[in-house]
């Protein structure tokens, strides 16, 4: 068993060595090595790997290929997401977002605002979700977008994404959602949910790093001005020569995904639980979020009058994150944990642990004994 155990899968997860086995002779072999826009055999090679890829991303979300555009991950598919919408359809000036997003979308949001924009902030209810009938209310007439994370990246709720795609449907705005956590965990379905975008990262899901994707909807049809201009990539929506073995790779990952969809749920939350089982029993414990509409892989538990991160220090067998580091870079308190309502101390005093493919119960049980011993030096 290797030490420490990576319980950060949330963060980003180990590439799959499937993914690995598909990405090298893009690496290793000369017949691989064009770029994907030439003339040439060596190009069309690079240009039919890509598209086999797009069929496999596509098909995790039940889209269509050619909704699907090539980004170099989540970040830029949710800034062109957003602020590409924002700047095709100039006359609607109006934002709907959660307080819980992930700082790309907040973020993102925040510079629209300074652009003139009037964001609207949904709050979350204390156990992590929306109450879905004030969304509504706030969509108005020139609402362009909204703006919904699928499962929250540190404490796991999920969203009714379904409902809320209803009512943006009904209510004649674009609706983005972020499906970092949730592809590869729980289903998706872009038809049924109502989804107009949806960006997606592929080292959350065992693939490389630095490739993510949109999707983007073509009926009825999306418009989008790009971010990045040049050469006409991507449906001249993301200019820019495509990283054919990462890309090789995110589809791979994303038909591995689809795959093993039932399979590694069902896995992942034999792990989560019998995890928590292991710290529920410590007497300043609490776990943060909706448990019954818990993502599959994540437990965000706070140990009450514990500083984290001496925790975190005092529990060097385990890689987690702490309530002041999954936020950012810098050791801010998280905007998520606050949005719940918990104090600056008591998010000082939380850790997220979140489980993957390859976390054995072997790993879970060296893992809660590590915890429940050195908790006595507290």
């Amino acid at each position: 068993m290797k030490v420490p155990i990576y319980l950060d899968n949330a963060a980003s997860t180990p590439i799959d060595p499937r993914v690995v086995e598909k990405m090298l002779p893009f690496l290793q072999d000369s017949d691989f090595c064009g770029n994907s826009t030439g003339t040439h055999i060596y190009a069309w090679r690079a240009e039919q790997a890509i598209e086999a890829a797009r069929i496999e991303v596509a098909e995790l979300i039940n889209a269509q290929p050619r909704e699907i555009i090539f980004t170099s991950g989540a970040s830029e598919a949710i800034n062109l997401a957003i602020k590409g919408t924002a700047d095709f359809y100039k006359a609607k000036k109006h934002i709907v977002c959660v307080t819980t997003e992930h700082k790309a979308v907040l973020e993102t949001c925040n510079y629209l605002e300074q652009k003139g924009y009037e964001i609207s902030y949904l709050p979350v209810q204390s156990n992590g979700l929306i109450e879905i009938d004030e969304l509504g209310k706030l969509i108005r007439s020139d609402t362009l977008i909204v703006s919904v994370m699928h499962v929250n990246n540190e404490i796991g709720v999920v969203q009714d994404i379904a409902r809320i795609g209803a009512i943006t449907k009904a209510k004649g705005c674009l609706f983005h959602v972020d499906a970092v956590q949730s592809a590869g965990k729980i289903p998706i379905d872009v038809q049924a949910m109502s989804i107009d975008l949806l960006s997606l990262s592929s080292h959350k899901i065992y693939g490389p790093k630095g490739v993510g994707a949109l999707f983007i909807r073509r009926k009825p049809r999306v418009y989008l001005t790009p971010l990045i201009h040049g050469g006409g990539q991507e449906e001249g929506l993301r200019s820019g020569t495509l990283p054919t073995h990462q890309i090789v790779g995110f589809g791979e990952a994303c038909a591995i995904a689809a795959k093993e969809l039932p399979e590694v749920s069902q896995h992942l939350c034999k792990l989560r639980d019998k995890l928590w089982q292991g710290l529920a029993i410590l007497p300043c414990v609490q776990r943060n979020g909706c448990k019954a509409a818990m993502a599959p892989h994540i437990i965000n538990a706070t140990f009450i009058g514990i500083d984290g991160e001496e925790l975190l220090t005092q529990i060097s067998d385990i890689a987690v994150s702490s309530g002041s580091a999954c936020n950012a870079i810098g050791a801010t308190p998280s905007h998520v944990l606050k949005a719940l309502g918990l104090s600056v101390d008591l998010i000082r005093s939380t850790l997220r642990f979140s489980v993957g493919r390859f976390t054995t119960l072997e790993e879970i049980d060296h893992a809660v004994a590590h915890i429940q011993q050195q908790m006595q030096n507290f």
